[in-house]
């Protein structure tokens, strides 16, 4: 293990945390909030260790798979446990475990809260809160990787451990030029959207904490009502928005070099967006006797079906009183999630795909032992490995769900409470049902310890986490001291 690497990593992100911090110091000036004090402390005790940290350069720079799995995971949670300070500090989260949770799931772009009254928060706070979507969105290493050049193959490990999806490939040669490219695909949607909200009458501070909320698929808002109390042209905008942050960021490049052929043949795509409006069409049709028309019916099944597979979990209305069968659906599209290289969490579009052709081929193989079938995605053969992965992830992810609903059961007594509030937090959406509707903030100290952990899980596609819990990856150290002290 090449720990000075990690090491460096690691003060990497913190100094870009510190950077980030800076941002929610200015608001508070603008709004003449005490609270940016602790903010501009924390911003210059951050950037200042992390800049003295990356002072020490690493002996080597070799860099493999389990280091870059290691280096994603550990950041994460230093992000994590440094981002809580400011809530914790400030006051407006009293017990640091409950500013942790809110921390994790800004940056994991969960959603989750354990805050009753959203408002009571300052301004400031309130921007640090959805900032983190933002951040945690695109991932923070994939914004270094953008700025900082990492020698090796460092930049391709990390970025398979933090992107989501099946497989990572470049968009170009280089992979930092990958990065750079994603985040300005990042950025000109970001400011997009702010522009459309405020034409539709929104503020300026509404108008980029909601933003950062939907393009980083998160959910904070600023309200305690969520979307609700917006206009309907805020709502449609916000509804546009969480599709397109939930499509594979790589289609978007395909366009700008003017291939719309791969982009209207994607596979993946065109099975999301049938899957999103035949949703949004079949809750419509059994809530429409609950709104004025059947415009306003399909309008907020589409928000709230957008919401939830894009895994914001943004709502405009309580679909917690839904009938049971669009309530079911709602978790099964808690399940699928999101598309691949997207913002969005979830299990992702692509595995269904690849998995249930592999169940196709399976049966086909019964059925016609002499026949060799292949699975193929966009008319092109996926690979054994990319397959095998799949599977090995379908294997993994029901393991841990049925672990943390285990775990979860023992404090929350209601099934659906459990099973959907570590749905919500795995498959790092937000909102869950019952009890954990409106926030997280009834739940035992020991499922908030779960949930968190599911979140991070879930954000990281569980096996760099996994890799990080390894007994081999910290046994090796245990041993060199050992020796080091018989020597």
């Amino acid at each position: 293990m090449n720990y000075s690497m990690i090491f460096y990593i690691l003060f990497s992100v913190l100094e870009f945390e510190g950077m980030f911090l800076f941002l929610p110091a200015i608001v508070a000036g603008f709004y003449g909030e005490k609270q940016g004090f602790v903010y501009l402390i924390l911003a210059l005790v951050c950037t200042l260790l992390g800049f003295l940290g990356r002072r020490i350069k690493p002996k080597r720079s070799v860099f493999y798979s389990k280091e870059g799995f290691v280096s994603v995971s550990l950041s994460w949670i230093v992000l994590s446990l440094v981002g809580a300070l400011p809530f914790y500090i400030t006051g407006e989260i009293p017990s640091y475990l409950n500013a942790l949770f809110e921390t994790v799931s800004g940056f994991t772009t969960t959603g989750s809260s354990i805050l009753e009254d959203v408002e009571a928060l300052s301004r400031t706070t309130l921007f640090w809160r959805s900032f983190t979507h933002w951040i945690g969105g695109m991932g923070v290493l994939v914004f270094i990787m953008a700025v900082i050049p990492f020698a090796g193959s460092s930049s391709l490990h990390m970025m398979k451990a933090e992107s989501p999806g099946p497989s990572v490939g470049k968009l170009v040669p280089k992979l930092r030029q990958t990065a750079k490219i994603l985040y300005e695909i990042y950025m000109v949607i970001t400011v997009s959207e702010i522009i459309l909200l405020l034409l539709t009458g929104m503020s300026l501070f509404e108008s980029l904490t909601l933003t950062f909320g939907t393009v980083g698929t998160g959910g904070f808002g600023v309200l305690n009502s969520s979307i609700a109390s917006y206009s309907m042209a805020s709502q449609a905008v916000i509804t546009i928005f969480m599709i397109i942050c939930s499509i594979n960021f790589s289609l978007y490049y395909l366009l700008l070099i003017k291939k719309p052929k791969d982009v209207f043949f994607n596979e993946e795509l065109r099975y999301y967006l049938l899957i999103v409006f035949a949703s949004a069409g079949f809750i419509a049709w059994n809530v429409r006797d609950s709104f004025n028309s059947v415009f306003e019916s399909f309008h907020h099944s589409l928000f709230q079906v957008a919401s939830i597979i894009s895994t914001t979990g943004y709502s405009t209305t309580n679909f917690n009183v839904w009938p049971g069968v669009c309530r079911m659906l709602i978790v099964c599209l808690m399940f699928i999630g999101a598309s691949a290289g997207s913002t969005g969490g979830g299990f992702k579009v692509s595995r269904l795909i690849i998995i249930a052709k592999a169940v196709v081929n399976e049966v086909k193989m019964i059925t016609h032992p002499r026949s060799v079938q292949r699975v193929r995605a966009d008319g092109k053969k996926l690979t054994d490995e990319i397959v095998r992965r799949a599977l090995v992830y379908l294997g993994a992810y029901v393991f841990v769900l049925i672990v943390s609903v285990l775990l979860v059961s023992i404090n929350e007594k209601d099934f659906t409470t459990a099973f959907t509030a570590v749905m919500a937090t795995f498959n790092n959406i937000g909102p869950g049902l019952n009890d954990v509707y409106a926030n997280f903030s009834g739940c035992s100290v020991l499922t908030k310890i779960v949930l968190m952990a599911d979140m991070l899980i879930g954000r990281l596609e569980i096996f760099p986490m996994f890799v990080l819990m390894s007994p081999s990856i910290w046994m090796a150290p245990m041993k060199k001291i050992k020796n080091r002290v018989r020597g």
